[in-house]
């Protein structure tokens, strides 16, 4: 079998993902919640594949990258204002987290929009956990981020499944 070579982006995405307290586990139990009332049989392990298959697009990776790294410029308080208020109390009004998380879904077509909507609703699992402004983390971007990657690996799924007969 070969050995596929992870890039530095991808690298560096899912270090900071872990470094954050997102497991690729936790995205599948959130892919499972998504999806296990359309699969009777699904298992976890299909969710995590799908999971890191999202995770393998450089598309994803670079919305990881970018939403982190202005979640810790928040958190640290690096940012100009009025930017940095706005970011650190995730501001109802500023969709621009949203629009980041959009770009991860979009990469598996529109079955990815609605199932993000609902998780970003729902708030299950590690979302819950993210949203949680308590901590004093800074999650403006990641928890969009990670109900995108979800929604995404959940789109990815359903793809997959309405292609096997």
């Amino acid at each position: 079998m070969v050995e596929k070579k992870i890039s530095l982006s991808e690298q560096t995405a899912r270090k900071w993902l872990q470094e954050r307290g997102i497991t690729v586990k936790d995205i599948a139990d959130l892919v499972m919640y998504l999806q296990n009332k359309y699969h009777s049989d699904l298992k976890i392990e299909e969710c995590i594949h799908n999971v890191e298959r999202v995770l393998s697009k450089r598309e994803v990776q670079n919305a990881i990258l970018t939403g982190i790294q202005l979640d810790i410029l928040a958190e640290k308080g690096m940012l100009e204002e009025p930017l940095q208020s706005i970011i650190k109390m995730d501001e109802g009004l500023y969709g621009v987290d949203e629009i980041l998380a959009l770009s991860i879904v979009n990469v598996y077509g529109s079955i990815g929009f609605t199932n993000y909507g609902y998780i970003d609703k729902q708030k299950p699992g590690i979302l819950l956990m993210l949203n949680d402004k308590s901590t004093g983390k800074c999650n403006t971007f990641l928890d969009d981020i990670v109900g995108a990657i979800a929604a995404a690996a959940s789109s990815r799924l359903a793809h997959r499944s309405m292609n096997v007969e």
